[in-house]
Formats: C-alpha cells, structure tokens, sequence
C-alpha cells in the first residue's frame, strides 16, 4: 500500500481510504437492527480486511445510510481496529440552526463511533451559502477550535462542492488541516478541480481526493469504444484501475477514497494502490488516458453551457435539466439511471414533452442549439 504525507500535519497515511458511504445492503434487515439495512457482517468484514491489508484512513458521516453508517463503522473498530485507523467524519452543517447544535452533534457521533475522539473531521458539503450563512454566521469555526483544543477532533477540515473561486475562498478562511475535494479525469476543471488541489496544497493542506470513479460511472457499463482504447495499452488495467492511477499519479493528493460495496472490490483497490506512486504513469499511458477522456466527451448530445438565457419556460419545462440529463445518460451508457431522473421531472411537469415549440428559448440562446427539436430527441430517449 502506497502512503502519502497528510498536509503539514507529520501524518502519513495509506492512499487509499475506505469511504463508508456505499456499503453492502440487505433486502431485508431486522426490524431491531440498529445499522438499518446494512449488510453488517459483510461490511464488518471488508473493513477490517482492508485495515489489516494496509488501508488506515476510513470515512463515514452523520448522514451515510440514514445515519446508520457511522454505528457500523463504530462496531467494526470496535475490537482492536480503532488504534489502527485515522477515522474521519463530517458535521452535516445543514443540520446546525444554533452554535449549540454543533456540540450536539459531535458528541452524538462520538457515541456511534463508540471513541473518545474523531482524527479527521470535516464541515459537510460547503458552498458558497453554506459557507456563509451557516459556517461564518453561526460561529462555527469557533466551534471547530474549541473541539481541537478539549481534543475531540485531531484534525479539522472541509469537504466541498462548488466553484473554484468560492473553494479559494473558503480556504483562505480559515486555519485547516485539509479539504475533501471530488476529482478524476473526467472532472479536472469541475468544481474545485486540479487548479483548486494544487491551490490547497500550496497552502499546506492534505488533499482528500472522493468520487475518483465519478460515482462509478467510469467502471460500470463502459461503451464498446471506450474499453477498446483501454484494451490498445501494453499493461492491461480495468477501467477503475486506470481511473485510480490517474488521481494517484497527482503528487499533491493525499488520499484517495474508494466506496467500496464488495470484497472483490476492496481487493482490487488494494492491489491498484500498492505500486501507484505520483508522476509513475507514462507519457503514453497519459495519452490514452486523454483520449478516452475525449471519446467520453464526444458523446456529449445537447452542448449546453447551463447559461439558463432560455429560463424562464412559459410552459416550465426545465430546459438545462433536461439536457444535462441527456448527456449524463449518453455520456456514461447509463439509460436505466437517465430515466429514473427524468421520471421526477416528469412528475413535477417540467419535462420536455410540456414544449409547445413557441421557440422562445432558441430566440435567446448564445449557442443557437435547435432547442426545440434537442428536447425532442431527450424526451424519445428519456421518457
């Protein structure tokens, strides 16, 4: 198992972190099951196999599996494995109306988790208005400073989702240990991107890398000429071995975190990671990497830039989301998923069959996409 510095704080850890958000379920569970529908003993099981294969960086948060999450993870520390792990967690900020709440929280969660004390917690989710309604106006980073002097937390930190500017932004806000950033070579300028993991480690934080498969989405259901592009390199990697060597080979990433929901899986990461050390990937392994990257973006069907000029509908149907999940579903082979999307917006009416073809929208479009005859064509794969 490859192991990275974490920041300036004198850590090491295993690269590949154990991310408890999508962990085996049951069809059934046990009314007085306090881990709801979690497999429990197939979860117990694949943490503690991949802590004694290397891996000590394991995440959970308030609101994995209906809260039930942390209490499983709580159980399979339980034996022993606790003192083996960085143990991380996040303050779902949502949640907090008053200072007061925070407290609350922490010490809830430090009862599931059945510890004294959290290594690495994070502020859920910031964005702009989380960040400054929430997290500046409720005095919550006091509050992050008191839990780090009576040693609640060892480390503080902040997971994110929004725009580059606004990432800046909250890292120069405040003195943090690291961030939890969403990156992979499909997402290298989306949200904080590799501008924002290069701008947070120039700042001395640790770098935790999520969503490296983009949701799965790069290792499931690959299109024919995508795996036929993998399949030209002289070292043969499935297409999630190729996804984690891209974010591992960033030398500014700390950890990597994988939501692993099988033993095959857990396997296979801690296999992926033994040898993956930063800059180790080829010129031409580089090159492949980029060309899928391309081919993926070339089945993009709607190019939509989201500017929003054709909103308001008269007959409200939400044009962007309609095309981003067009090319979500093309882009990714995944119909089944596309259409479970579409299907809410069936039911709250804003679906493109509502079009009436006024063409109110195509007369403002800085793109000048055939808006109407594009969400037609949405609409027949959709719907």
């Amino acid at each position: 198992m490859q192991r990275r510095k974490f920041g300036q704080t004198g850590l090491d850890v295993s690269l590949l972190g154990f991310g408890c958000m999508r962990l085996p379920t049951v069809a059934d569970p046990s009314p007085d099951s306090d881990v709801g529908n979690i497999d429990e003993t197939q979860s117990i099981s694949m943490i503690c196999y991949a802590i004694d294969h290397g891996v000590d960086y394991i995440d959970t948060a308030y609101n994995y599996h209906g809260g039930k999450s942390e209490v499983l993870v709580g159980k399979a520390l339980a034996d022993g494995y606790r003192g083996r792990v960085k143990l991380a967690t996040k303050l779902p900020v949502w949640n907090v109306d008053v200072e007061s709440d925070c407290d609350r929280i922490l010490d809830e969660q430090l009862a599931k988790l059945q510890t004294d004390h959290v290594d690495m917690y994070l502020l859920h989710a910031l964005n702009k208005h989380t960040w400054r309604d929430k997290v500046l106006k409720l005095n919550i980073l006091p509050f992050l400073d008191r839990a780090l002097q009576d040693g609640r937390i060892k480390y503080a930190g902040f997971s994110f989702h929004d725009d580059l500017a606004t990432f800046k932004e909250i890292v120069n806000g405040h003195d943090w240990d690291f961030c939890q950033i969403q990156l992979n070579y499909m997402d290298q300028e989306y949200q904080a991107g590799v501008d924002g993991l290069r701008y947070a480690a120039g700042k001395g934080l640790a770098v935790v890398i999520m969503e490296p498969l983009r949701g799965g989405r790069l290792a499931r259901n690959v299109p024919g000429e995508i795996q036929a592009i993998w399949d030209q390199a002289s070292v043969k990697r499935s297409p999630a071995q190729w996804a984690f060597r891209w974010v591992a080979d960033l030398p500014e990433v700390s950890v990597i975190l994988s939501g692993m929901g099988n033993l095959e899986e857990v396997k296979e990461n801690i296999h992926t990671m033994a040898d993956a050390e930063p800059l180790s990937l080829s010129k031409t392994e580089l090159n492949l990497i980029e060309q899928v990257k391309q081919l993926y973006n070339q089945r993009i069907k709607v190019n939509c830039t989201d500017c929003r000029y054709c909103l308001p509908c008269p007959q409200e149907v939400s044009i962007p989301r309609v095309f981003s999940i067009y090319n979500h579903t093309s882009v990714y082979n995944v119909i089944e998923e596309g259409k479970r999307q579409y299907s809410h917006l069936i039911k709250n009416g804003n679906d493109a069959s509502r079009c009436v073809e006024c063409g109110n929208c195509e007369s403002v479009c800085p793109q000048n996409l055939p808006i109407i005859q594009l969400l037609q064509g949405a609409h027949a794969i959709l719907a």
